[in-house]
């Protein structure tokens, strides 16, 4: 590439958009609010991704995203004290498991969007 690359973005739909938007602002996220049918969440400048007023079963349900933590024992910790997956009625989430790569919990969105949120060994 001869030009620099500053960032990247997935595109996730939203089964109930109202509800998913409420949910990643309350997971820590801030939101910006793009047009009335897609909005931006982001933790920083570079952590970011697009949530889209659309939702197709098959692309939904076999969407996923990575977030790299530093402490992923931290993360379960402040994720869990949320108590989201008991006000949202499909937001659960995984003990941490451990790989040869690193460690990583996973949590489904209320749409059914599958995170991982891993911290890798190396």
């Amino acid at each position: 590439m001869r030009y620099k690359a500053k960032s990247i973005r997935a595109f996730i739909g939203a089964k109930n958009y109202d509800e998913s938007r409420a949910f990643y602002r309350e997971l820590g996220f801030e939101e910006v609010i793009i047009s009335d049918d897609m909005c931006l969440f982001k933790v920083n400048t570079n952590l970011a991704f697009y949530l889209q007023k659309a939702y197709v079963r098959k692309w939904v349900d076999n969407s996923m995203l990575f977030l790299e933590v530093d402490d992923v024992e931290a993360c379960e910790k402040e994720l869990l004290a949320k108590g989201l997956h008991h006000k949202y009625k499909y937001v659960r989430f995984t003990e941490i498991k451990t790989f040869d790569w690193g460690r990583e919990l996973f949590m489904h969105d209320p749409s059914g969007v599958l995170w991982h949120f891993g911290q890798f060994s190396v």
